[in-house]
């Protein structure tokens, strides 16, 4: 694979073999070159468990301490009277039934997070096959499924993002913006694997957490040592 000079430089930077100290990485990925945008700051963990069994499912969400850097577009699902206090809390757009048929039918995919109030799930559950693919649908673990759809709302917008394993045992989540600093994305990280730590398996045997490594969107990936103290 072809890559640009900005990211054969800053290979020229990184032990690839070597293992950085958490706060060391992220010093080290706010040195590498830019790109022109201000990139995103990922962070891909892989689990010592197995996806395919129930028991060994590692899913849930948290709000990091400085947010993502993005303003996700909000859809809330759920019933009239309910229309506005979601808008006060920041909604994007807000409906049931005319929401659902503009997914079905216009194939409408322009929001990044969707909250559904739990009396509305069996109008919601139809969507399922369409949201579902896209890690779209609401459920009550992510806190997507909310009764109190203006704080789920709310922690969206301060920066909310839900974790979840997919079929390779990884788990992908944005951590922030380049822009950040070292010291902000640290602080993220650390509120990501701490949740994930704290949702370990019962059924988990052996090491738990595998590899983990950090990449801004146009950048190398970095080995941190998460299984060393935060």
């Amino acid at each position: 694979m072809f890559r640009g000079k900005k990211y054969q430089d800053g290979t020229k930077l990184i032990d690839r073999a070597a293992q950085y100290d958490a706060k060391e990485a992220f010093d080290l990925l706010c040195k590498l070159p830019k790109a022109k945008f201000d990139e995103t700051v990922e962070l891909h963990v892989r689990l010592g468990v197995d996806s395919r069994h129930a028991d060994q499912q590692v899913r849930g969400a948290i709000v990091l301490p400085h947010g993502t850097g993005k303003n996700a577009r909000v859809l809330v699902l759920c019933k009239p009277e309910r229309e506005q206090e979601a808008k006060d809390a920041g909604a994007d757009y807000v409906g049931l039934d005319d929401m659902v048929q503009k997914i079905q039918q216009e194939n409408w995919f322009d929001f990044d997070v969707v909250i559904a109030t739990p009396d509305v799930m069996g109008v919601v559950g139809r969507l399922g096959r369409v949201l579902g693919p896209k890690g779209l649908m609401p459920t009550p673990k992510a806190g997507t499924v909310s009764a109190n759809v203006g704080q789920a709302v709310q922690e969206v917008k301060a920066g909310k993002i839900e974790y979840r394993l997919d079929k390779t045992n990884i788990i992908h989540c944005p951590i922030g913006k380049a822009s950040f600093g070292s010291d902000k994305l640290f602080d993220n990280y650390a509120a990501l694997i701490d949740a994930i730590i704290k949702a370990k398996p019962s059924a988990a045997k052996g090491q738990y957490i595998r590899s983990c490594v950090t990449a801004s969107t146009m950048g190398p990936g970095i080995k941190i040592n998460a299984n060393k103290q935060l």
